[in-house]
């Protein structure tokens, strides 16, 4: 009788369990049977591996076969365990010293030649293998530098069985060059799920030193939404843009990303692990180091955005987005559940899905803007303009956006229409997104100096009894606010993100404690009624 065992990863959701795959050979018919509660594309591996290791110049155990998967209760798919039970049956029949294999991590697809193919969520296993322990993985060759991204693991990229068996016997390895007839190469064909990335509007614009398509200093007049947003990439805060066709709506949202910082080493390996499991990490770019942008059409359905799908649930869009902007465009034509299923994950910063498979929990702290008409045709509200909308058409179009989704939504703005002279008059071009960026990073590092041992970076993730209790306004400073609050205008969730707010722009105006200036500029960009402040930060004295 013949065992080995060696270790490969099954991922929930993007979190990974180091799973035990175990190979028993006894006499009797010959036969190949896999346990462990595997779905679909792990039972055919039957199939694959078989093929791989003839194919490999390997032999074949004819005898009882059996391959578990410990722990069995755990649900597991895909072909990532394709390489770790060629080398179990390999071990078990005394091609490979079983004793070599025990503590090693394999995780890659086998195709029938022999060759390793690459497969989603690389980034995530190998986490979960440092975490459980484990100091050797194996991988495809082709995300090998992904899987280099986790420090204290050693990891071996291999193209073929045949050169893992070879290093794992101490034999020479054999050369297995790349195809060079100038088409791509096959094997990274299982890397990137074709047009994941299109459908969910992902795109990942990076800051203003590489990217010059995308500058603030394109958007003509909207001082106001300008400042909004420069408030909102400092703060975290979420925003709702209103205004007519044509007044830069989508232009603004698209230079948010321009102007946030760029993402940590934590954060980078927590956007490049959702991405990895989504199958839309960029091709040579394994470490996502900028806020990702998600804009997904209106159409979407309410597990496109939240996560959902068959068996394990997939990321959506709201986990595309994690540490980036989330642009939710004419928000009105969206569907009213998918639009109030956001509300969970604004307030806590993650998503819970419950699946008859299992429970997953997904990140999902981004930065949302929300687009809209005011009404159906466009034009209501907007001077010299004539709306064809009837008042009940108008007041549903603009209830389709609901009053807790907006209560979460920290900064509302009118976008008024660019008039002809601010078009054409000469230095019409406002700040540059490097001037602008550059206030927002020095608003950040006061936030992150001030929230230092705490469990916040930005001043949106601070609860608002924390704020209340131990960063307070200057005194007198919150008066206007709370008698908001008496009369109605403020929820009580409202009160707390106007003073995040206020500690903001305390923050880009070089302020110690919001001052009343401050809260009225706050109260101003929250209520949309103005307050007699300048809309503009960082010029205030």
């Amino acid at each position: 009788m013949g065992f080995a065992r060696t270790c490969s990863v099954a991922l929930v959701g993007v979190e990974g369990v180091v799973v035990e795959v175990q190979a028993d050979l006894e006499p009797g018919v010959a036969a190949f049977t896999l346990v462990g509660l595997p779905d679909k594309s792990l039972t055919e591996s039957r199939d694959r591996v078989r093929a791989a290791v003839v194919n490999s110049g390997g032999e074949w155990p004819q005898k009882k076969l059996t391959v578990g998967l410990s722990p069995a209760s755990v649900p597991k798919g895909g072909s990532g365990f394709d390489l770790a039970v060629a080398c179990a049956v390999l071990g078990a029949a005394e091609r490979i010293d079983p004793r070599v294999l025990a503590d090693v991590v394999m995780i890659g697809e086998l195709g029938l030649d022999g060759r390793v193919r690459p497969v989603r969520g690389v980034l995530p296993a190998v986490l979960a293998a440092a975490d459980a322990g484990y100091e050797q993985v194996v991988v495809p060759e082709c995300t090998a530098a992904e899987a280099a991204l986790v420090p204290g693991v050693s990891v071996l990229g291999v193209r073929s069985l045949r050169q893992l068996i070879a290093v794992l016997t101490d034999e020479p390895v054999p050369d297995e060059s790349p195809d060079d007839s100038g088409r791509p190469d096959p094997l990274m064909a299982g890397l990137n799920l074709p047009g994941a990335a299109f459908g969910s509007g992902i795109a990942g614009f990076g800051a203003a030193a590489h990217d010059q398509r995308h500058d603030f200093a394109d958007v003509v007049g909207q001082v106001s939404a300008r400042t909004a947003m420069e408030v909102a990439a400092a703060g975290g805060h979420h925003v709702f843009l209103q205004g007519p066709p044509g007044a830069g709506k989508t232009m603004l949202a698209e230079r948010m990303p321009t102007i946030m910082p760029r993402l940590s080493r934590a954060e980078s390996l927590e956007v490049t692990a959702v991405h990895s499991v989504a199958g839309i990490l960029p091709p040579g770019k394994p470490l996502v180091d900028v806020p990702p942008f998600c804009a997904p059409h209106h159409s979407a359905t309410m597990q496109s955005l939240v996560g959902g799908g068959k068996g394990i649930a997939r990321p959506g869009a709201v986990s595309l987005a994690h540490r980036g902007v989330l642009f939710i465009d004419e928000a009105p034509e969206f569907g009213s559940h998918a639009l109030d299923a956001l509300r969970q994950p604004l307030e806590s910063g993650y998503v819970v899905i419950a699946r008859s498979a299992g429970v997953v929990r997904l990140p999902s702290q981004f930065l949302m803007l929300l687009a809209a008409n005011p009404c159906p045709c466009g034009r209501f509200s907007v001077v010299g303009d004539h709306c064809d909308c009837s008042p009940n058409s108008i007041r549903r179009y603009q209830s389709r956006l609901s009053g807790p989704l907006l209560d979460r939504v920290d900064l509302r703005v009118e976008v008024e229409p660019v008039t002809r002279s601010e078009l054409t008059a000469d230095g019409a071009r406002g700040e540059s997104t490097q001037v602008v960026a550059d206030r927002v990073r020095a608003a950040r590092e006061r936030a992150v100096t001030r929230l230092t041992d705490t469990p916040w970076r930005t001043n949106s993730e601070v609860p608002g009894h924390e704020l209340r209790s131990r960063w307070q306004a200057v005194p007198g400073a919150m008066a206007e606010a709370e008698h908001s609050l008496e009369r109605g205008v403020l929820t009580a969730r409202g009160l707390d993100r106007v003073l995040r707010v206020a500690w903001t722009v305390a923050d880009l105006t070089g302020h110690d404690r919001p001052d009343a200036g401050d809260v009225a500029l706050a109260l101003q960009l929250r209520t949309g009624v103005p307050r007699g402040v300048p809309m503009v930060v960082g010029v205030r004295p």
